[in-house]
């Protein structure tokens, strides 16, 4: 068994910190789907009881991060081609009308602050550190949300771009290709500063395209041990 999970501060993890743990290496793709997630190994790793593991896989699966079989147990959920489609149709939907939001209502502070978040996503790709990028253009269009100032359709940007991982790590792999393009990120935000909605939507659906157009079913990659696969990843320096 690997070394366990420590927290700096020395305490033990409460149930919402194991789960944002789990959800994490989700979002930076290091927990591929159809991975088990055995309960005396996690309770292991993070040094809690199998109950509060029960727990939080249990809010997991209601969040369909998580498949539960009976007699089976749990394992990271694995999207079909369908519902990985239809995940990025409503993500496509959901961005056009966050950015219409967000448009109306935006400033030079608000796009500053973007410029921003662009800066340190390719100060990332330009270190080559794939990770720290990935987690910053997630971040993006989160905070394209969180700026709309509309909760409801933030909440569910978010409940999709959770599970978007597992679609891409099931049908497309982990290359460079199959995440989102640093460049369109950076149109979408001069179409921001120009106040340019049409534009902005029409890059957004272009941005998303990318990825949804190349969703096809592949076979099943190996998995890695568990342990190494929850580690969290070193912060990067910027």
């Amino acid at each position: 068994m690997s070394a366990q999970i420590e927290k700096s501060t020395g305490e033990r993890f409460s149930e919402d910190e194991v789960l944002r743990q789990i959800e994490q290496a989700v979002l930076d793709h290091r927990l591929p789907p159809g991975t088990k997630l055995k309960e005396v190994q996690l309770a292991n790793l993070f040094g809690v009881k199998r109950g509060l593991i029960r727990k939080v896989l249990t809010r997991l699966a209601h969040s369909r991060l998580v498949d539960q079989t009976p007699n089976r147990g749990a394992t990271v959920a694995r999207p079909s081609v369908k519902e990985g489609r239809d995940l990025f149709a409503a993500r496509r939907a959901i961005e056009s009308a966050i950015l219409e939001t967000l448009i109306a209502r935006s400033d030079e502070q608000m796009v500053s602050r973007l410029r921003k978040m662009l800066e340190r996503e390719q100060k990332a790709y330009r270190r080559g550190d794939s990770e720290k990028a990935l987690a910053q253009s997630v971040d993006f269009h989160r905070q394209l949300a969180a700026l709309a100032g509309n909760g409801v359709l933030e909440a569910f940007l978010n409940d999709i771009i959770r599970r978007t991982p597992l679609v891409i790590l099931a049908h497309l792999g982990d290359e460079e290709q199959n995440r989102c393009r640093n460049r369109e990120h950076a149109e979408i935000v001069a179409a921001i500063e120009e106040r340019d909605t049409r534009r902005a939507v029409k890059v957004m659906h272009q941005h998303l395209l990318h990825i949804e157009s190349k969703i096809r079913h592949k076979p099943e990659a190996q998995k890695a041990d568990l342990a190494t696969l929850l580690r969290p990843l070193p912060e990067a320096t910027t």
